[in-house]
């Protein structure tokens, strides 16, 4: 069962609810009304998509404001700031989970690709039920604390860049070699696959990754490469 009382996630998020009906509905997720038809609330999907408007105006305009760069580059670092893996971390860093509508199958899959997406998304339903219930200062202020604190982390580690081309300038860099990726496993019927890949350095084999196809399953190798080098 989720959480019921807000008050404590209200002081975590740092913002008080005029209205709690629209904090609670940014948390239900469409599995939770198809076992509980009568709750009196929809779910947050209509949210997100505010919220993702919302999300992705402040941070543009942030970038515009204090970067000379050119539009690629801005364009590369909002993608970092707002891709589903940072806004499922920050949802997650912000103990949202707890609170969360879902169904009993969903509230059991924990660690699937599909649990990333629906923490993600109800980070963005967080910032379209601020932006009603606070106006657009509300919402700016949560995302400028909140999501734009990430820059300089994204910046430094060059989270804008894709794991395979880091790993791969990176092993250039320290090593002299150029990653290679081999498939190891792949299981389950065509149209849902899973594929686990290495990532080698010469002989060595690095890491490994899985994913739904190869290319999924070499960029998840590539970053945990990057983890397990400490590059």
């Amino acid at each position: 069962m989720p959480k019921e009382d807000l008050t404590e996630l209200e002081q975590t998020l740092g913002v008080t609810f005029q209205n709690k009906d629209t904090l609670r509905q940014a948390l239900v997720h469409r599995s939770y009304l198809n076992e509980h038809p009568d709750f009196p609330l929809g779910h947050n999907e209509r949210l997100e998509f505010l919220g993702d408007a919302v999300l992705e105006l402040v941070v543009t305009e942030h970038l515009y404001q204090n970067y000379e760069n050119p539009e690629g580059e801005l364009t590369n670092w909002r993608a970092a700031l707002v891709n589903a893996d940072m806004l499922s971390d920050l949802c997650a860093k912000l103990e949202i989970e707890p609170y969360l509508h879902l169904s009993k199958g969903e509230s059991k899959d924990k660690a699937s690709k599909a649990r990333k997406y629906i923490l993600a998304n109800a980070f963005e339903a967080l910032i379209g039920a601020i932006y009603l219930d606070q106006g657009w200062d509300g919402a700016k202020t949560f995302v400028m604390e909140r999501v734009l604190c990430e820059l300089p982390r994204v910046l430094q580690q060059r989270l804008y860049v894709d794991p395979k081309s880091r790993f791969q300038e990176a092993a250039q860099e320290h090593m002299g070699i150029t990653p290679s990726y081999k498939v190891l496993s792949e299981t389950g019927p065509d149209h849902e696959k899973e594929f686990q890949v290495g990532v080698f350095l010469g002989k060595e084999q690095v890491a490994v990754g899985i994913g739904t196809s190869k290319q999924e399953a070499q960029v998840a190798a590539a970053q945990a490469g990057i983890e397990a080098k400490d590059w």
